[in-house]
């Protein structure tokens, strides 16, 4: 039973939104490659489309009705957007879940050192990376920087065409033939991932309360305190990025304390093929289905029956833990929120008696789509791959009944009832789609949020986009595919 390629059915129509769409996603994972840079510009564009902060709808005490959008969100990594339909919240809703976090390098929070007469920032890789695919790469410096008088100061470096970029070394092949013998998992070691980010030693004594009129005072290489007390420089390389960083950002080398900096590729994301086909892109896993969910309820039509809910949450890559997690309360509180404020729960103490049950049996009589990745059959690697079971790039939205390993280990395992009635929405939506495992029977597996959600009993099923070389620094999908995927979403928070 083999699954049609979809560019096969489109005709000019189509092909033009297909286009738009991709030319919008190209731009959103370009310039939104953190959890905290997908979350703000979701919110962005979330009250362009008229959504409100439900903190505000919560603090006048205002009723919501069908037809109103609110967004909620936590610590600014995960985002809940909601529209209420006309159906009762306790008959469920329909859920779009997806995860911004990716694949990357976190800086430790006593990163800075100088060595070899280079200064280096130690990094603590975050997911599951090959680690020798981030060397000799192009990388920027994403996140933010709290300082303890209240200040965060937001950095972006690295993807401007003005500004510099970073890089982790690697050994050169003519003195690596011992590297070349370990196994690939040791060929760069975790420890070894440290960031290159200067090699310019500070070269004139000068303290901070001295001032010169002469050349010196204007050398951009003789920063203010760039000495000890004893006027020696020590670390010069180091003393001189930590003036750069002083006198363009304000931050200190104590405030990588408080800071969260993510090390990620440098660079746009590009339309891959000689027939522009496929994008090429860091975080695709899962931004491409985070953003095709977005979009699917942004674009929701003005009168729902079931309430729509689009949840992009954090932390997926190393478990869905912590406030940010799926595992948080996080969606649990909103929708208690949601239901205390809902007109079908009438006011007061009526609302805060009835609120426990009520969200309980809304959750329960819930739908969701888990949207995220799934690995796309490659060529070169075929033996890890059971080809009657898998995803190919061009033949639409995925569907993964259950994933996990070694038994299933760890998995969702969507009911068949639930599975036909996906496949029922996504036929009358003329969607293409395919369902695929997640390779061959004890060659690996993976996980996830699916299981978490299903916990209150709710129907859920994962569902994305097929990638090549998924937790690569740059992934690999296809136009056709994401396009398909925003057709699945937006048929099944209206039809589900």
């Amino acid at each position: 039973m083999e699954r049609e390629n979809a560019w096969k059915n489109y005709d000019e129509e189509a092909l033009a939104e297909l286009e738009k769409l991709s030319k919008g996603y190209i731009d959103f994972i370009s310039e939104n490659k953190t959890e905290r840079e997908v979350t703000a510009a979701s919110i962005r564009m979330a009250e362009q489309a008229g959504y409100m902060p439900l903190e505000r709808a919560v603090s006048d005490s205002r009723a919501l009705h069908a037809g109103d959008k609110v967004w909620a969100h936590m610590q600014g990594k995960a985002l809940m957007l909601v529209q209420l339909g006309s159906a009762p919240l306790q008959q469920g809703i329909n859920i779009l879940g997806a995860h911004v976090d990716s694949p990357r390098l976190d800086i430790k929070q006593n990163p800075l050192y100088e060595s070899g007469d280079f200064a280096l920032l130690d990094t603590h890789y975050y997911g599951g990376i090959k680690k020798y695919q981030w060397v000799t790469l192009p990388l920027a410096l994403h996140g933010v920087v709290a300082k303890t008088d209240g200040t965060v100061i937001d950095i972006c470096i690295g993807e401007d065409e003005a500004d510099p970029v970073f890089c982790v070394t690697d050994i050169l092949p003519h003195l690596g033939a011992q590297q070349m013998e370990k196994p690939a998992a040791k060929i760069v070691e975790g420890e070894d991932l440290d960031v290159l980010v200067g090699s310019r030693p500070a070269t004139q004594a000068r303290t901070e309360d001295t001032k010169h009129t002469d050349a010196a005072a204007n050398d951009p290489a003789t920063p203010a305190g760039a000495t000890d007390k004893e006027g020696s420089t020590k670390d010069p390389v180091k003393t001189y990025v930590l003036s750069l960083l002083q006198q363009k950002y304000d931050i200190s080398e104590e405030d990588f304390l408080s800071a969260e900096l993510e090390v990620v590729p440098a660079g746009r994301a590009r339309e891959l093929g000689f027939d522009r086909s496929m994008v090429i892109g860091y975080g695709q896993d899962d931004s491409v289905c985070a953003y095709t969910s977005l979009v699917a309820q942004l674009d929701a039509p003005a009168e729902l029956n079931k309430t729509a809910v689009c949840l992009l949450v954090d932390k997926e890559e190393i478990g869905s833990v912590g406030a940010s997690g799926m595992t948080s309360r996080f969606f649990e509180n909103t929708m208690a929120e949601i239901l205390a404020l809902a007109d079908e729960q009438l006011a007061g103490r009526r609302a805060e008696v009835g609120g426990g049950l009520a969200l309980r049996r809304c959750l329960a009589a819930s739908s969701m789509l888990s949207s995220d990745v799934s690995a796309g059959f490659d060529p070169l690697y075929a033996g890890v791959f059971e080809t009657k079971n898998t995803a190919y790039l061009g033949r639409g939205l995925v569907f993964n009944k259950y994933t996990g390993a070694r038994g299933k280990s760890g998995s969702n395992d969507a009911r068949a009832e639930f599975v036909a009635r996906v496949r029922r929405v996504m036929d009358d939506a003329h969607v293409s789609f395919q369902t695929a495992e997640l390779g061959r029977v004890d060659a690996g597996g993976g996980g996830t949020i699916a299981y978490i959600p299903a916990e209150y009993g709710m129907d859920v099923i994962d569902s994305g986009v097929p990638v090549l070389s998924m937790h690569s620094p740059w992934e690999v999908t296809s136009k056709a595919d994401i396009f398909e995927a925003y057709k699945g979403y937006a048929a099944f928070l209206t039809n589900a």
